[in-house]
């Protein structure tokens, strides 16, 4: 039997406030053993985090541990002084954060980060620590690492900084580790390396480890068993193929269905019961002065947008001497969006997705090709105000809802703002309206007008960006990893308002995604990106049935089998 290193028995964490405790886990028990992969998985707000960050205290005050108790390897750790809990946070437990960026000092290069951690914990010699860090570079899959060792986070793709923080986790040779989301703001291809490089260190090293995590792919991937937390606390736990294949909470049977489906198309996304919905979505009121002034606009010949032989070269270097260097993140790339289509964009990191669609709104300026819209070449307009009419009909939604809209201003005025700059009502009451109308619509209601971003949770600022999006009644959307940051249960609803909104305004979609059954539930069809080149375009079903290139036959392969996963028939399964 291998043996125990983590055991959480009977723990609560409150938040007290003025209303009263908060309480954010109730009860939780836990246990990870050497060797074993435990993934946690719920909604955001279900307590995942929390119980990892009270595990090593690390919870943000005034959290704090309310009741019951902690053993690492038979040792009592709650009530211990930061001072003591200092010297076992690295040494003895390692911690894998979400964001590579925020965990890492940008202002140190990685060696004086390794090295500063290895000899607080090892007390080796200078030359001893930069030998271990460059050792642990090479381990973690990072090359030239005696090289690659001496430079800042900054000259690390997203992938590379995340095998970073995995060496720091690893570099005072922990017994446990904490991995909390580290594979959200990766890409398939990255994600299944870094899976793979968790399992490999977890089988080699004896590590217990445990992975918090929404997104069920890396759990089937990776865990060994699964505990289910919903409101703080943990209603199901056991083996992987068990909860993922016939779960016994109806919380985890809710949670699982969501999970988009790799093998066939649905046409909508199952959403969780368990939960409270976000809100209704209401019928949006068309006949208004709005509408017409908003969308002067007739159907248009042949296909809405068509981009030929695109090019961007981005510049670096330069000053003070220093040679230049050109990227060419957009090389040489067509293709064509139909009226009422949803079109897909997939690839890797660093392939050129984001840049077409900034090319595209006209915030980057293309190098060459160019860019027709509804019949007029975008990259031929000099004037701004001639520009805005059309731009006024596109809008995008971006990745990140928590930096995507003013937190200093409320969501009437941040969903209002388009709507004033292209003077579209004749009236701040009409514009008030327009903007109640919207939250009704994206299923807010009109008293979300009058609150701050920060008082909403991730989905639905994601619901302000799309009522935003909107405002200007537009008849192209540009959907920019829309979903990446939110959990399965808010992801289902939000892709469902994209639908829904596709269909009953008529919109015209751009939906730009690293998850592929993301875009195979989505798109009618994708075009894949490698290296600022488009390397194929195909139906969405023929694409992930036959895929022609060897790249896009590499990134399906990679793409989350869920092997085991429980029967979802829900009659909603269209004919291929």
């Amino acid at each position: 039997m291998s043996k125990e290193l983590l055991d959480i028995k009977d723990l609560v964490v409150e938040f007290p406030s003025r209303h009263g405790d908060v309480i954010a886990a109730k009860d939780v028990n836990l246990t990870v053993a050497a060797g074993e992969i435990l993934g946690v998985v719920g909604e955001s707000g279900a307590g995942k985090s929390t119980i990892g960050n009270a595990v090593v205290g690390l919870l943000e005050r005034p959290g704090r541990v309310g009741g019951g108790e902690v053993f690492l390897e038979g040792e009592q750790i709650i009530g211990k002084s930061q001072a003591e809990l200092r010297k076992i946070r690295g040494k003895r437990i390692g911690m894998i954060f979400q964001d590579p960026l925020t965990s890492l000092n940008p202002l140190e290069t990685i060696a004086s980060q390794l090295i500063g951690t290895i000899q607080t914990h090892l007390g080796l010699s200078d030359a001893e620590a930069r030998e271990r860090a460059i050792s642990l570079l090479d381990q973690v899959g990072i090359p030239d690492p005696s090289e690659r060792v001496d430079h800042y986070p900054h000259q690390f793709s997203g992938g590379m900084r995340q095998r970073v923080v995995i060496a720091l986790a690893l570099c005072a040779e922990p017994d446990v580790i904490l991995a909390d989301e580290p594979t959200t703001a990766l890409d398939v291809s990255i994600q299944a390396q870094i899976l793979d490089l968790l399992k490999k260190l977890v089988r080699e090293k004896g590590v217990g480890m445990i992975i918090i995590t929404h997104d069920m792919g890396v759990i089937a991937e990776v865990a060994d068993r699964v505990a289910v937390m919903y409101r703080g606390v943990v209603v199901e736990t056991g083996p992987t193929a068990k909860i993922l294949g016939n779960p016994d909470h109806p919380y985890s049977r809710s949670l699982i269905s969501a999970v988009p489906r790799p093998d066939v198309r649905l046409h909508r996304f199952p959403v969780v019961e368990s939960i409270e919905a976000a809100g209704e979505c209401k019928e949006l009121d068309l006949n208004t002065h709005w509408l017409g002034k908003a969308r002067d606009f007739g159907k248009s010949d042949g296909p809405l947008l068509k981009v030929d032989n695109l090019e961007m070269v981005f510049k670096s270097g330069g000053m003070f001497g220093g040679g230049k260097s050109e990227v060419r993140a957009v090389d040489n790339v067509s293709f064509d969006i139909r009226d009422g289509e949803c079109f897909g964009i997939v690839g890797e990191s660093g392939s050129g997705k984001s840049t077409i669609a900034r090319l595209v709104t006209s915030i980057y300026k293309v190098a060459g090709g160019s860019i027709n819209f509804a019949g007029t070449d975008l990259t031929k307009i000099k004037k701004r105000r001639e520009l805005n009419v059309h731009r006024r009909q596109m809008q995008m939604i971006f990745q990140d809802p928590f930096s995507s809209v003013n937190s200093r201003m409320k969501v009437r005025d941040i969903i209002a703002e388009p709507i004033r700059f292209h003077k579209l009502t004749s009236s701040e009451a009409e514009t008030r309206q327009i903007v109640d109308d919207l939250l009704d619509h994206v299923g807010l209601g009109a008293k979300a007008a009058v609150k701050f971003p920060h008082e909403f949770s991730g989905g639905q600022r994601q619901r302000i960006s799309i009522a935003r999006a909107l405002a200007t009644r537009p008849r192209f959307l540009i959907c920019d990893e829309p979903t990446s940051a939110l959990d399965v249960s808010i992801q289902a609803q939000i892709l469902n308002l994209l639908k829904d909104l596709q269909e009953e305004l008529g919109l015209t979609m751009m939906f730009i995604s690293h998850d592929l059954p993301v875009i195979r539930q989505m798109c009618d069809r994708v075009g894949v990106m490698s290296k600022g080149k488009m390397v194929e375009i195909a139906d969405t079903e023929e694409l992930f049935k036959a895929p022609q290139h060897e790249y896009s036959k590499h990134l399906i392969s990679l793409m989350p089998s869920y092997s085991g996963l429980m029967d979802r028939d829900d009659g909603q399964a269209e004919a291929s």
